[in-house]
């Protein structure tokens, strides 16, 4: 089973529009994300989702990085990535896992709810999802998770993945907690140099 990395860059439409999705996901591999996970929520043509998703796989492959495809697993399979991501109304995490196979990675949204998170991993789940635990620009609506909530679900004894409001000041806090994989998307992709704001966060994650 794949370990999440410390940094786990996630796409948004408004923050990439047209060519620059390609090039702001190769700096975030370069300033050490090591996934990627792939979400529009807004293309509607699946041929453009193609088009994009088999450019990523292949920035990904280039970088020894992995692609995860947000809700979609037949995208998933069609471009050969590494796995997906799956929210609580997105599809059985079982099917996702017979689909895919052992060797792919499955992501579950949970929230706040080690409920479910106990049955994302009987399900097959690789990894959890927490959050948001801080205000989120790309997911203002949100449930908010409470910062105890990490270590509790150490008790799962699976990856745990962190997300929603994380940048450079909320980051410490979340580390402090217990976290140790934090998914980004803003705090990535929300400037121009993607490179350098990868960097910061990067040296936050590895500061004693």
């Amino acid at each position: 089973m794949h370990a999440p990395p410390s940094l786990y860059a996630i796409t948004a439409p408004e923050l990439l529009p047209g060519e620059r999705l390609f090039s702001a996901v190769a700096q975030a591999l370069e300033g050490g994300c090591g996934w990627v996970q792939y979400r529009n929520k807004t293309l509607k043509h699946p041929a453009e989702r193609l088009q994009q998703a088999e450019r990523l796989q292949r920035i990904c492959a280039e970088q020894g990085a992995a692609l995860i495809i947000n809700d979609d697993v037949a995208l998933a399979q069609a471009v050969g990535a590494a796995g997906v991501h799956l929210g609580r109304e997105d599809g059985s995490i079982q099917a996702a896992r017979a689909a895919l196979g052992a060797a792919a990675i499955i992501g579950a949204t949970c929230h706040d709810s080690l409920t479910f998170a106990a049955e994302a991993i009987s399900e097959g789940a690789s990894y959890v999802a927490f959050g948001r635990f801080f205000p989120s620009t790309t997911k203002p609506q949100a449930r908010p998770a409470p910062l105890a909530l990490i270590k509790q679900a150490q008790a799962l004894n699976t990856p745990v993945v962190v997300i929603g409001g994380i940048n450079p000041h909320t980051l410490p806090l979340l580390k402090q907690a217990g976290a140790r994989c934090f998914a980004v998307c803003e705090a990535v992709f929300g400037g121009e140099d993607v490179l350098a704001r990868c960097r910061v966060l990067r040296g936050l994650v590895e500061a004693i």
